[in-house]
């Protein structure tokens, strides 16, 4: 296998990963605040809530409800690139212990 076939196949499987955590994040969240993910200006702009989870935190912020931002001070969102770092870590440590 190619180096750059090993790569993607490890980003795919990384990606994976991050789904299960993301959904996780958004269901455990919905529960939390009883559905009201969203305040008033993102209900006005129709914001998908599960959007709220994925990228740019300035945006999360700027939609998120009361409930939702309380909820994300003890359950922090976790961005694909957070996850990623975290990942990587623990796929290297991996190596290395098979290594030995």
């Amino acid at each position: 296998m190619s180096i750059v076939s090993e790569a993607f196949n490890a980003w795919r499987e990384c990606r994976a990963e991050y789904d299960e955590t993301l959904y996780a994040q958004f269901d455990a969240a919905e529960e939390a605040t009883n559905g009201a993910m969203l305040n008033a200006r993102g209900r006005e702009k129709g914001i998908d809530p599960f959007t709220l989870f994925m990228g740019n935190e300035t945006r999360a912020r700027a939609y998120a409800s009361e409930e939702l931002l309380e909820h994300w001070e003890t359950h922090p969102r976790i961005t694909f690139t957070m996850f990623e770092r975290k990942w990587q870590r623990q796929r290297e440590a991996e190596l290395i212990e098979d290594a030995a």
